[in-house]
């Protein structure tokens, strides 16, 4: 599929007001590694090529082992998970899907046992963040970085 438009050149604020989003992050206590596993899950949720390809690249430059992408699909069977990498990234899918309008209360639960309420909106916020960027790209179907060379 050829790309519809570049939103970052059409109307540059729409990039800003992204990337502002994701400022918040740089101060954040979440690990890095765990935001990059969230945003590559929400990624293949969403089916976005272009946050899929981005965020691979970035967990492998981070050492991300390989078997752990190749089954993050899966990651509720695999057993390369910690606790808490399960936790966010079943928060992840269920603020991603919204499952009947509504996140399940045991996802909550499972949050809330590994992680404290501001970092609970912290992930919350990244989840609300690549999705953003999830839409954005598969809107105007933006190709993936290497399709372009990058």
């Amino acid at each position: 599929m050829a790309a519809r438009m570049n939103y970052t050149t059409v109307d540059p604020g729409v990039l800003q007001a992204m990337l502002r989003l994701n400022e918040y992050f740089q101060d954040s206590d979440l690990e890095p590694q765990l935001l990059e596993l969230m945003h590559f899950r929400a990624s293949q949720i969403n089916g976005c090529a272009y946050c899929l390809e981005m965020h691979a690249r970035q967990l492998r430059e981070r050492g991300e082992p390989e078997h752990r992408l190749y089954v993050l699909d899966a990651w509720r069977d695999a057993p390369f998970y910690t606790d808490r990498e399960r936790a966010a990234l079943a928060w992840t899918e269920a603020v991603t899907r919204l499952t009947d309008g509504q996140v399940p209360d045991d996802d909550y639960a499972e949050a809330r046992a590994q992680f404290d309420e501001r970092e609970l909106a912290g992930l919350t916020l990244a989840v609300v963040a690549i999705n953003g960027w999830n839409r954005l790209n598969i809107a105007f179907r933006n190709e993936p970085a290497m399709v372009n060379g990058e």
